[in-house]
């Protein structure tokens, strides 16, 4: 067994699980906030067989999708003008995926 945790933008969070559901993968689904841009992610933690992971790793590639995206880069705090104040483009979402060796799982 093995332990998948994804992390993708919220964006994607809700297809993604309605594709987890149409094949039959168990997840739990968790609300996160982190990287660079603080933004709102969706963690899920999926136990599944060593023969699924790579099932369950295509799914995850073919929904989560970067994307482009503008922010504006904090004030500078020491009171200057910096040409950072201005919006910049960024690339955003994908996934980070973590598979791991599980050394039991319960359900009761």
């Amino acid at each position: 067994m093995k332990l998948i945790i994804a992390i993708v933008q919220n964006k994607d969070a809700s297809k993604l699980q309605n594709e987890f559901v149409k094949n039959n993968i168990p997840e739990t689904k968790l609300s996160t906030t982190g990287g660079f841009l603080r933004s709102g992610n969706t963690t899920y933690m999926i136990g599944i067989k060593d023969e699924r992971v790579s099932e369950v790793l295509d799914i995850i590639k073919n929904i989560s999708r970067t994307r482009e995206q503008y922010m504006t880069p904090p004030v500078n705090l020491d009171g200057g003008v910096s040409d950072a104040s201005y919006p910049v483009k960024v690339q955003v979402g994908g996934a980070t995926v973590m598979v791991l060796p599980m050394d039991s799982f319960y359900q009761f």
